[in-house]
């Protein structure tokens, strides 16, 4: 058998090299760019696009200028360097305006309020975001909503404070009452007890606390606000808001209860079927009419509810989506396991259809991040039209275009691409099917 497989080796041919057009870039470019006729044409009209735009936008960013004080003044400037019939970009505006991109009008002397906040906003969503990070920093989770709005809006502190109270009292009558009245009653009865508690006791208590301790910031309106920092506090209040909304309309979409799922349903197709620029006009002008006289609901909470609802209701489609591809079978073990319904979820449904959903969770995200520039039709300054608006109608800066927009765009840009790179990591660290 040795003398046969000797035999065998000595008869093969040598290995050889493979010919240079089969390796390396030239075998990638055969493969991915020339490997038809059509492909061939398609890939030398691109790089002739490419070529056509780098030809004129090279240009404009390369003689770019970054110190002048009206837009006149650039171009005299771009004219002295570059000769007579040059063009380039004039950065000097937002060299000049960025403050109010990222602020609005909040006052320049209160700036590290909303810093602050950007960073107890890291602290806050770290534990959500990693999960090896240690559970007693959830306690910043837990706490930030309160501490964010008493450094960005002022006032006293003990409003969030008696708020967020709120809050516990919710937890502490289901808590009492689940093991007796289970999960859905004692739910509703809890949020019964703290909507009573907001009403009628919210005031009062806060003014008791702080006749007795007075703490409290410079009251800054919500008018000031603009610019990222608005698109931040309804962005990301949304979000956070909107999917464990999304879950539960989801479950009741799926509920064998006939009440439930009705108002599911019915919640979640009328939502879809109105264009959030309906919602948000709603929120600025009608809904005012069907509250008390003489009654102030802010306009930025009053844009932050419908906005969270219009969210809602598309993530509920979206779970349901990944609820629909779980098998049969996930549903049998829970079952097999002597798990009730609200375990069975927590435990083993939920978990794996959040996983499947998402790419369609942090799509819809993405989506209402960039849709809170719909903010500029109610009044509110957003960064793409409010600021630019306000930007473009100084006589300094009258007639610049594309700059305002390319800031603006660029820092959306990198916001909505950290969180589709963060999804697909979370993606690929979930992936356990093929392990």
């Amino acid at each position: 058998m040795q003398e046969q497989l000797f035999f065998v080796r000595n008869q093969m041919l040598p290995p050889e090299a493979p010919p240079p057009g089969q390796k390396g870039i030239t075998r990638w470019m055969r493969e991915n760019l020339f490997s038809g006729p059509m492909n061939s044409v398609l890939t030398v009209l691109g790089i002739l696009a490419v070529v056509w735009l780098l030809m004129h936008i090279l240009p404009w960013l390369m003689h770019s200028v970054w110190n002048a004080n009206s837009l006149n003044e650039c171009r005299q400037i771009i004219q002295e360097r570059w000769g007579e019939g040059a063009t380039g970009a004039c950065w000097a505006m937002v060299r000049e305006r960025w403050p109010q991109y990222l602020y609005g009008f909040y006052p320049r002397d209160l700036y590290w309020r909303p810093n602050l906040s950007l960073l107890l906003l890291f602290g806050a969503l770290a534990p959500v975001l990693y999960s090896s990070l240690p559970r007693k920093m959830l306690w910043i989770t837990a706490l930030y909503p309160a501490t964010a709005f008493w450094l960005l809006w002022g006032g006293s502190i003990w409003a969030p404070v008696v708020a967020m109270l709120g809050f516990v009292v919710l937890w502490l009558v289901f808590s009492v009452l689940q093991p007796r009245l289970g999960v859905p009653v004692s739910a509703g009865i809890g949020v019964v007890v703290a909507s009573l508690w907001w009403l009628f006791l919210q005031a009062p208590a806060t003014d008791l606390l702080q006749g007795i301790l007075p703490l409290s910031l410079r009251p800054v309106g919500s008018r000031d606000f603009g610019g990222f920092l608005l698109s931040f506090v309804i962005g990301v209040t949304a979000i956070s808001a909107s999917l464990p909304m999304g879950i539960l309309l989801a479950l009741g979409r799926k509920s064998d209860m006939l009440l439930v799922r009705t108002l599911s349903v019915g919640f979640i197709e009328f939502i879809r079927g109105v264009p959030l620029i309906t919602l948000l006009f709603t929120a600025s002008l009608l809904l005012q009419y069907f509250l008390p006289p003489g009654s102030d609901f802010d306009i930025i909470l009053r844009v932050i509810i419908l906005v969270t609802l219009f969210a809602a209701a598309y993530i509920a489609e979206v779970i349901r989506g990944g609820l629909a591809a779980l098998p049969r079978g996930q549903y049998e073990a829970a079952d097999a396991l002597g798990l009730d319904y609200w375990q069975a979820q927590r435990l083993i449904i939920m978990p794996q259809a959040l996983k499947i959903s998402i790419p369609g969770i942090v799509s819809s995200f993405i989506g209402l991040f960039k849709d809170t520039t719909l903010v500029a039709f109610v009044g509110l300054n957003d960064p793409l039209k409010g600021i630019t608006t306000i930007v473009r109608a100084d006589i300094n800066w009258k007639g610049i275009y594309w700059e305002p927009y390319i800031f603006a765009g660029a820092i959306f840009f990198l916001i909505c691409f950290g969180m589709s790179r963060y999804s697909m990591w979370l993606e690929r660290k979930l992936k356990t099917d093929h392990r």
